[in-house]
């Protein structure tokens, strides 16, 4: 059953995601299909009582058992800086990159992992659909934006340039900031604020999102499979016995 749970989160999360945006997916679905030759393992020696089948089926699950914890721990430990900035008027947060934790700032100002990522976004729905989606400038202000689209689609607030539409601003008007990202963004859809901070920050955001629900599935998982690996020690120290017998 563990193993049928973990694929079948895998591809929840591969049909609720982007292209950008798979990058769990496939550990997700690996680590299922790991368990789950793991589990055929264990079937095999309770149907044959084959305490040798067994104990590989309990060495390689605890082997699991170990990895889920340590990524988990870590997980929580990475994803535990970071949060948005509550900003007057606006119904969504924006985000800073230097927030997040060291190990966030060196993967996303990794020049090939950021362009990369970069040329996904460029791509995706995320600012092409900001204009479709708020046809007017009132609905635009209204609007919660999702991380990326506050951090990649638009400047900085404090850039204080004035919105014409969900995708577009009056550049010529002078930043009253001095943030690198008032002079990086331009309303060109290949440009807009993809080289910003601000979007590197919107992407740590989703990721820690993404990871925090990672994280408490594989919480959910770690018991599961402690429970089934208890089992998996009695059905092995009853073999033993079986064979004891004979």
């Amino acid at each position: 059953m563990d193993q049928f749970s973990y694929n079948g989160f895998g591809v929840w999360m591969s049909t609720h995601h982007d292209g950008c945006r798979k990058a769990l997916t496939i550990p997700v679905l690996g680590l299922g299909a790991v368990i789950f030759l793991i589990s055929i393992i264990g079937f095999m020696g309770a149907w044959k009582n084959n305490s040798i089948l067994l104990w590989i089926y309990l060495i390689l699950l605890c082997i699991v058992l170990v990895a889920i914890l340590v990524f988990t721990v870590l997980a929580f430990i990475i994803t535990n800086n970071g949060s948005g900035h509550n900003v007057t008027g606006l119904r969504y947060k924006e985000y800073q990159l230097q927030d997040y934790s060291s190990w966030f700032l060196k993967q996303l100002n990794n020049s090939h992992n950021w362009n990369h990522l970069k040329s996904c976004l460029v791509k995706s729905d995320d600012c092409n659909n900001l204009s479709r989606k708020y046809k007017t400038l009132k609905q635009f202000k209204s609007a919660k934006l999702s991380p990326v689209e506050a951090g990649c689609c638009r400047p900085p607030s404090e850039c204080g340039y004035p919105v014409v539409n969900a995708s577009f601003y009056d550049l010529s008007f002078r930043p009253i900031s001095s943030n690198k990202d008032c002079r990086l963004y331009k309303n060109a859809k290949a440009i807009k604020c993809y080289n910003c901070d601000s979007c590197k920050a919107g992407v740590a955001q989703y990721m820690k999102t993404e990871w925090r629900v990672v994280a408490m599935f594989n919480v959910v998982l770690f018991v599961v499979l402690s429970i089934i690996y208890f089992v998996g020690c009695c059905a092995r120290r009853n073999a033993a016995r079986s064979q004891s017998k004979v």
